[in-house]
């Protein structure tokens, strides 16, 4: 009788390539991995769950371009035969089984693909923190309704190709495993595993195999990726210089002021800046608008008809995170696409005395006015002044935050505004 060993190809033992045995490893590896990340992003809303998510998205894609890969590889370098003892049915079904990974490892990541680009949320996809990734042509500049559409079917699909992949890796599995411990004429796992011994119920190899993914599990667990941002970059984005910013803006429903005689306009300077806080999870997030305008009026004698006007660009929030970022301006959010400004405007300054005062007015958000007061400090001296104040606002008020945002366990219902001006004489 010959020696297994000694004719691989006839029992079906001839290892595959280098490249198709580390292709094959690694996209094993991911999709453990995907698994594990997949159940942590059923945790509620927080930093960390968006970031894992993130990171989910990145993990997809590198699936994608490696399976991709290894099936070019396939094709273009076929495996030996499996071994001539295997039953015609045993074959059969490795063949199904082979096809059908293949359809999910790609369909899984394409299905995600087609679900964040479809999604209301415009989240941008930046693989790794790094590079732009991008949306799946014609789906992002659909209207909503079709955009909706997409993106329940390409989830539904997603979480079916997810409970295939489950059933179709169990099989692939037990099929290995069959072949290994109970088939001493089989090698299979040898094709995979090189010098790996069929009938060896102690593999050196398994027990290997096993370690390594209980690691990728265990990794996928405790994993902490990177942070999004907290606070706005201080130097990649300019402080914010008003355009036009010169008295009364143009088309600014301009303070009902009345007369400006004997009232001083006031030109917004450089520097000046509106700024806001929050939390998510528990972590505090500063943020600031880098366009905005504003136009004021101002006469120590006659406080009843000063006055400003603020409109702010909601589209130019940043915070420092260039993913969160881009989903502020979204209808769940500021809406920047139906209420492209919010606008406060306030007649009459109240005196607190010396330098405080109390602007109060209206805020318009996201089509929704309520009524705000602006305690500031102003300080003039010569034709230079500044001014400095602080309020709060409720978010809820005005809408921002839909659906699972609504609820304020995660980002609080209140806001803090502060508003730093500086300005000369016009």
């Amino acid at each position: 009788m010959s020696d297994p060993a000694h004719a691989p190809r006839a029992v079906g033992s001839a290892r595959y390539s280098t490249v198709a045995i580390v292709l094959h490893w690694t996209i094993a590896a991911l999709i453990v991995l995907q698994v594990v990340l997949a159940g942590r992003m059923d945790a509620p809303p927080s930093p960390e769950r968006f970031e894992v998510t993130q990171l989910h998205k990145s993990v997809g894609i590198t699936v994608l371009l490696l399976s991709l890969l290894r099936l070019a590889w396939r094709l273009t370098h076929p495996p030996a035969p499996l071994p001539d003892t295997m039953a015609r049915w045993e074959k059969a079904l490795a063949g199904v089984t082979h096809v059908l990974l293949y359809a999910v490892m790609i369909g899984l990541p394409l299905t995600g693909w087609a679900m964040v680009s479809a999604s209301k949320l415009g989240l941008p996809t930046i693989l790794y923190g790094l590079l732009p990734w991008p949306n799946v042509p014609g789906l992002a500049g659909l209207e909503p309704a079709a955009k909706e559409a997409w993106h329940g079917t390409a989830e539904f699909a997603h979480k079916a190709l997810a409970k295939a992949t489950y059933v179709l890796v169990g099989l692939h599995v037990a099929g290995a495993l069959k072949h290994q411990l109970f088939s001493r004429d089989e090698p299979v796992l040898a094709r995979m595993a090189p010098g790996a011994r069929a009938g060896r119920w102690l593999e050196p190899r398994v027990l290997i195999i096993l370690a390594a993914f209980l690691a990728v599990v265990a990794f996928g667990r405790v994993l902490d990726p990177p942070h999004p941002g907290m606070s706005p970059p201080t130097k990649s984005v300019p402080a914010a210089e008003p355009p036009e910013a010169q008295g009364p803006l143009e088309g600014a429903a301009a303070p009902t002021l009345g007369s400006a005689e004997g009232l001083a306009r006031w030109r917004v300077a450089p520097g000046s800046e509106i700024r806001f806080t929050t939390s998510w999870g528990g972590r505090p997030i500063e943020g600031r608008f880098t366009r905005w305008r504003a136009g004021l009026l101002y006469g120590p004698d006659d406080l009843e008809r000063s006055g400003v006007t603020a409109i702010i660009d909601v589209s130019s929030a940043v915070t420092g995170d260039a993913q969160r970022d881009q989903v502020l301006p979204s209808a769940d959010w500021l809406d920047a696409g139906r209420h492209p400004e919010a606008v406060f405007r306030a007649t009459g300054f109240e005196p607190l005395g010396g330098d405080r005062y109390v602007a109060r007015g209206t805020l318009e958000l996201r089509g929704v006015v309520r009524p705000l007061a602006l305690p500031f400090t102003l300080d003039v001296e010569g034709d230079k002044a500044e001014a400095h104040g602080v309020t709060t606002l409720d978010r809820t008020a005005f809408g921002v935050g839909q659906g699972e945002w609504a609820k304020t366990d995660q980002i609080p219902a209140v806001v803090t505004v502060r508003v730093d001006l500086k300005a000369t004489r016009g």
